[in-house]
């Protein structure tokens, strides 16, 4: 016998039994069933800090000035950075600091000098992070920026 069948059972005699008698009146009752309650406990859900942090040195300018000279090979372009250009590592400082460059000298914008710039910026503040001004040749060949850094940031040949 399963667990309702056995109260059903007795309502139903009750019943049986009281056919016939016109005072009882007997109505039994189901037994009342409950859901099983259930206590759900829920961690508080944590919020992670943002991963980005503040730069200290936005809105600063990234490149103090620039300067053409001559050498054996032809037109060179000194790059002059801040210290806020050669200390920041924040995302996408180094396109401002690039169109800094080139609103100081549109010249600059030659072809394979961009990847130059890129590399000096990426690499050229790790390795020599005190050097006085990255140079920038239009005659180099523009070989794009992963040759450009293969050739230490000085496609066609070293510095001279």
């Amino acid at each position: 016998m399963t667990r309702w069948q056995f109260p059903l059972t007795l309502a139903a005699a009750a019943v049986l039994t009281g056919c016939g008698s016109p005072d009882t009146t007997e109505v039994a009752t189901p037994p009342t069933t409950t859901a099983p309650t259930t206590t759900t406990k829920r961690v508080p859900a944590t919020i992670a800090p943002p991963t980005t942090t503040v730069d200290p040195y936005a809105g600063l300018p990234l490149i103090d000035h620039v300067t053409w000279t001559e050498n054996l090979d032809g037109p060179r372009l000194l790059v002059f950075p801040t210290q806020a250009g050669r200390k920041t590592a924040a995302p996408g400082t180094d396109e401002l600091a690039w169109q800094e460059v080139r609103a100081l000298d549109a010249g600059s914008d030659a072809p394979g000098m961009r990847d130059q710039f890129l590399c000096h910026w990426v690499w050229a503040r790790m390795v020599a992070p005190d050097k006085p001004s990255w140079n920038l040749e239009p005659w180099r060949p523009d070989v794009g920026y992963q040759a450009t850094v293969a050739a230490n940031c000085n496609p066609g040949g070293p510095e001279r």
